[in-house]
């Protein structure tokens, strides 16, 4: 069984302590080491390349989210964010966290966040052997273009591996119409059929193709392909009608982007 190499960034001893006892419960893992400041987190994190970081929000020095935006979200390794407050659970996700997990936490709520953790670096060890396997065959003749999942160097999946129980559901990008969050997952609506996937929202649209793929509300991603309509059912209020029929209300945040993304699409 491979080790999982996991940073420990809090400016609690204690806490530091309760994560440890926590991962010892689990022989795979290995703490590689611990750092008590954001500044301290991101020499660790360029020393030590760690799989998955459980990182504090709130330090001395630089914070959590600080410490992402130093390091850089492409080059931040596996994160799950840890917090005395649950609102911030929606901005952790929006930096591509695995998970967050709030104090004090049960066994049953971290082990959960670890599998998410190890799901997440199972996908994008999948992805990253099947760009390289991609180019291979391109490299050798054996593969044209149009056959390969994606163009080296391309992050945008052709589909999304679903679980379901002993089956993996491989769900083409192209055939989605919307996306919205639930709980700690997102659904994936194809047509009258949904598929649950282990993600956070905002990790799945940083993978998606923006130039498909447009954020019309803090839980919802639809595909600008699919988007029929657009209704102004008040002066404020906007709705995208998918040639499904389906109706998702458009949040005022997003609205401007969306009529700015249909502009430039049509």
């Amino acid at each position: 069984m491979a080790e999982l190499a996991v940073l420990l960034v809090d400016d609690e001893p204690l806490a530091r302590r309760g994560l440890r006892q926590a991962l010892s419960r689990h022989p795979d893992v290995t703490v590689c080491g611990e750092c008590r400041d954001g500044r301290e987190a991101v020499d660790s994190i360029h020393a030590l390349k760690p799989a998955l970081v459980l990182l504090d929000v709130q330090m001395p020095e630089l914070d959590g989210f600080g410490v992402i935006r130093e390091v850089g979200v492409t080059r931040m390794p596996a994160v799950i964010f840890i917090t005395a407050f649950d609102s911030f659970a929606v901005r952790a996700f929006d930096m591509h966290a695995v998970d967050y997990l709030v104090k004090p936490f049960a066994d049953e709520r971290f082990d959960e966040a670890l599998s998410r953790a190890r799901q997440r670096l199972r996908q994008d060890e999948a992805l990253a052997l099947g760009r390289k396997l991609a180019a291979l065959l391109a490299d050798t003749g054996h593969a044209p273009p149009t056959e390969r999942e994606s163009p080296p160097g391309d992050e945008h999946p052709s589909r999304l591996v679903v679980k379901v129980g002993a089956r993996s559901v491989l769900v083409p990008v192209s055939d989605l119409d919307w996306i919205g969050a639930d709980d700690y997952c997102v659904t994936l609506h194809v047509g009258d059929k949904e598929h649950v996937l282990r993600e956070s929202l905002a990790s799945l649209e940083a993978r998606l193709d923006a130039e498909r793929f447009v954020r019309i509300h803090r839980s919802v991603i639809v595909n600008v392909e699919r988007i029929r309509e657009l209704h102004h059912d008040s002066a404020t209020e906007l709705v995208v009608v998918l040639s499904t029929g389906q109706r998702l209300r458009v949040s005022r945040s997003r609205r401007e982007e969306l009529e700015r993304r249909l502009g430039r699409a049509r």
